[in-house]
């Protein structure tokens, strides 16, 4: 079996798309084939968002895949999932979204050290077009300077 701290599940694609604000760190509501799948690293996040349904934080979009040796009872792979946060940072991240251009982007789903699944999600602004260019200049810069040295 793998450690519990190999698993990490990223969404690359969010810095290339987003800046982000602020960092939290949030449980999930889950099945028991649901975690057993991410401990096979069968999930995909680059497609998933965050919004609000009530009072409530709930991932959407985040493909789980199904349990392999999961019976009749298997979860379905891209069902709403709900977030565990404090209430203190759920009312912080309502506030914060009415500012027009904000949205909550998942980042990273891990298994933490006691064995459970976390989801890191960020209060992020999209970029603009300009701002992409300034990264990938940036970036190639970066690679240029490694393989001088």
């Amino acid at each position: 079996m793998k450690g519990k701290d190999s698993i990490s599940i990223k969404n690359r694609k969010a810095s290339f798309e987003y800046s982000f604000l602020d960092k939290y760190i949030a449980g999930m509501q889950l099945y028991g084939t649901e975690i057993k799948s991410i401990r096979e690293s069968q999930a995909n996040i680059n497609d998933a968002y965050c919004s609000f349904t009530g009072t409530e934080l709930f991932v959407k979009s985040l493909h789980i895949g199904e349990y392999k040796q999961g019976s009749y009872n298997n979860h379905q792979p891209k069902r709403d999932r709900k977030l565990l946060l404090n209430r203190t940072e759920l009312e912080k991240l309502r506030y914060q979204l009415k500012d027009k251009g904000l949205t909550i982007v998942p980042l990273r789903l891990f298994i933490n050290e006691k064995g459970l699944a976390k989801l890191e999600i960020a209060l992020a602004k999209g970029k603009k077009v300009f701002d992409k260019r300034e990264d990938l200049k940036k970036r190639d810069l970066e690679r240029e300077t490694m393989r001088k040295f």
